[in-house]
């Protein structure tokens, strides 16, 4: 609680001037002679005499609480509004052949992708975030929608090319031109797309360069990671005779495409070889794109002087009642 106008607190020196202008009155009052009177019995101070100095008393809580009327007693009530501009991103995830080989630690590349990108949604707020996945052909598993835990749970059931439904290879162009027809339609300042492979370009009816041209003239900006090792990669499948074997794959990233995709669209590279290079690239993309919050602090102020008011004008009827019945003097 503060004061709006503290310099009516100057009126209390004026208190303790009228204190001793009354007591000054009372002691050049007019004496009393009683004459002829030799023997004068005490007179017995009766209750009402006794509670005389009470009705001082009133008047100068009456005027004291008027005095703090007077400078505006205000109680302050401070809010804080917060508006999200949130950000829409579509996740495109590689979802083919080459995404099982086992050249990261205690897991394939597919199974590490989803770890991080899980640990990546529950980061975020207040942003829709969709989910495409790709192989040979591109499919949009889930629409933007801010309900993270049914987008985590169909993130969760991922399988290499969707168990069979789509056909094998890597369609990047695709999954760049479902990306921006997904978000097209957005009314959101900030529209990314995060795409992570391990291939190359080898399928689909888009260029990838075409794809790119489309999502930069509509202001959508693509976040390019490859993903694996250079090299071969052992790939596992499963023997009948002898259960679960490996078979190496040469699998070739295509760089240079991804770079210029990035490039084109304004967004990034970035390149991950293992489990902490790639949780390192999604916690860089996270500072990257931060939902940005309005805040709006805003103050109510709630004049309190009403509640000494109303007891000064209490007291004060209180004193008059008093004055003028049990209390009162007779001349």
């Amino acid at each position: 609680m503060h004061l709006e106008s503290p310099f009516f607190l100057f009126l209390f020196a004026i208190l303790p001037l009228l204190f001793v202008y009354l007591r000054w009155q009372r002691s050049n009052a007019p004496a009393i002679r009683i004459g002829e009177i030799q023997h004068v019995r005490e007179i017995p101070r009766s209750l009402s005499i006794r509670l005389l100095p009470s009705l001082k008393i009133l008047r100068f809580v009456v005027i004291s609480l008027l005095i703090i009327a007077l400078a505006r007693p205000q109680l302050s009530q401070s809010q804080e509004r917060r508006f999200a501009e949130g950000i829409d991103i579509i996740l495109a995830l590689d979802i083919s052949e080459s995404m099982r080989a086992e050249d990261v630690k205690d897991a394939n590349r597919l199974e590490t992708a989803k770890s991080v990108i899980r640990d990546f949604l529950r980061h975020r707020e207040s942003d829709r975030i969709g989910l495409v996945v790709f192989s040979g052909e591109s499919y949009t598993l889930c629409p933007l929608t801010l309900d993270y835990t049914v987008l985590i749970e169909l993130l969760d059931g991922v399988e290499v090319a969707l168990g069979g439904q789509l056909k094998d290879g890597t369609a990047i162009g695709d999954a760049i031109a479902t990306t921006t027809h997904r978000l097209r339609v957005s009314e959101t300042k900030n529209r990314i797309v995060i795409l992570l492979t391990d291939g190359e370009n080898n399928s689909g009816s888009i260029d990838p360069g075409t794809a790119a041209s489309l999502a930069q003239s509509l202001e959508i900006k693509v976040y390019t990671i490859g993903m694996g090792k250079e090299g071969g990669a052992l790939i596992p499948y499963e023997d009948t005779t002898f259960g679960k074997r490996y078979r190496e794959v040469k699998t070739y990233l295509d760089e240079g495409t991804l770079k210029r995709i990035a490039n084109v669209t304004g967004g990034r590279y970035f390149r991950a070889t293992d489990v902490q290079s790639l949780k390192h690239v999604y916690t860089e993309i996270d500072q990257l794109e931060k939902t940005e919050f309005k805040v709006i602090d805003y103050t109510k102020e709630k004049e309190m002087a009403v509640y000494f008011l109303i007891p000064a004008a209490l007291l004060f009827g209180l004193e008059v009642l008093l004055h003028n019945t049990v209390l009162r003097k007779i001349p």
